[in-house]
């Protein structure tokens, strides 16, 4: 027992934020001032590891370039924060649901409703990462605010194994050492403003990379021009007048005939502005876009007209 309590009393993420020692006596207004400073130090963590972080984005479009998947895998807060970011890729970029996952210890249950020990499960990560037939044109991402969760280091271990590509997020930078990993990214956000609580400062530091590696993938794959979301699917009255303004806004149509255009391309938004912006027929846009994969600026720079 003395030997668990030191592996966790001496993490950085479970030490003792000495500016809020008096939290439960501070007015509201001076409590929310204190949490609003502390995430300020989160965000310039995040800074501090630019390189590692843009080199996940760099295994990622890599991996998924040849058609693989992104996996994020964590327990507790990082567990959900990962199903967040994974299962807003489909609305955002048009993104197959299959192409970036979430995979959180205890399952589905555990993202309403805590599965304490499930973190503990060492060969349960294995095994999931396992079972969604991961390989080398895959990547994992393990997230462990603490550095230590089992169930995380499992998962990489397997995904290791089977080839693919592996990132390690952590806020505990001690902890990089213990994994063997392509990219270690590594957030000293410092103690919490509550003692251990890991979904405050870590929990945002968490959120901002994650979107940052699964928007800058997606922008690298094309699933974005110029800083506009080409690749959203109008499913809703709001992502139809989205596509709408993004076509006018390229092209200079008006909102009737950027409706009239993208109806004609099939509902596809990339199809309507290489159509619209080289002058081309419906089919030598989509001709264009396939021979560049979907990379809207690649297909309008093609001086090859097929």
């Amino acid at each position: 027992m003395a030997d668990s309590s030191s592996h966790w009393a001496g993490l950085l993420t479970e030490q003792r934020n000495p500016r809020s020692t008096n939290l439960d006596a501070m007015s509201t207004l001076d409590a929310v001032r204190l949490v609003n400073e502390e995430d300020r130090s989160a965000v310039e963590a995040v800074a501090s590891q630019s390189a590692s972080i843009a080199a996940a984005v760099d295994l990622a479009v890599d991996r998924m370039a040849r058609g693989g998947r992104l996996f994020y895998v964590g327990a507790g807060t990082s567990g959900r924060l990962g199903v967040l970011d994974a299962s807003e890729c489909p609305p955002t970029f048009g993104t197959d649901p299959e192409r970036v996952q979430g995979i959180i210890a205890g399952g589905l249950e555990a993202l309403i409703r805590s599965q304490e020990g499930a973190e503990d499960n060492r060969d349960r990560g294995a095994e999931e990462t396992r079972e969604r037939q991961v390989d080398a044109n895959d990547v994992v991402v393990g997230i462990a605010a603490s550095g230590v969760t089992p169930y995380v280091h499992g998962a990489l271990e397997a995904a290791r194994s089977l080839g693919a590509g592996t990132i390690f997020f952590t806020c505990n930078p001690a902890s990089t050492e213990q994994v063997e990993v392509d990219v270690a990214i590594a957030t000293a956000v410092g103690p919490e403003v509550v003692t251990g609580s890991t979904r405050l400062k870590a929990g945002t530091a968490t959120k901002l990379v994650l979107n940052t590696i699964s928007t800058l993938t997606m922008v690298k794959l094309g699933k974005v021009y110029e800083n506009l979301m080409v690749d959203v699917q109008p499913m809703s009255a709001k992502l139809h007048d989205r596509a709408r303004r993004i076509l006018g806004a390229l092209t200079g149509l008006s909102e009737t005939e950027a409706a009239t255009v993208i109806e004609a391309a099939g509902n596809d938004l990339k199809t309507a502005i290489v159509q619209t912006k080289r002058a081309v027929s419906v089919e030598t846009a989509r001709d264009l876009l396939k021979k560049h994969n979907g990379v809207v600026r690649s297909a309008l720079e093609d001086q090859d007209l097929l």
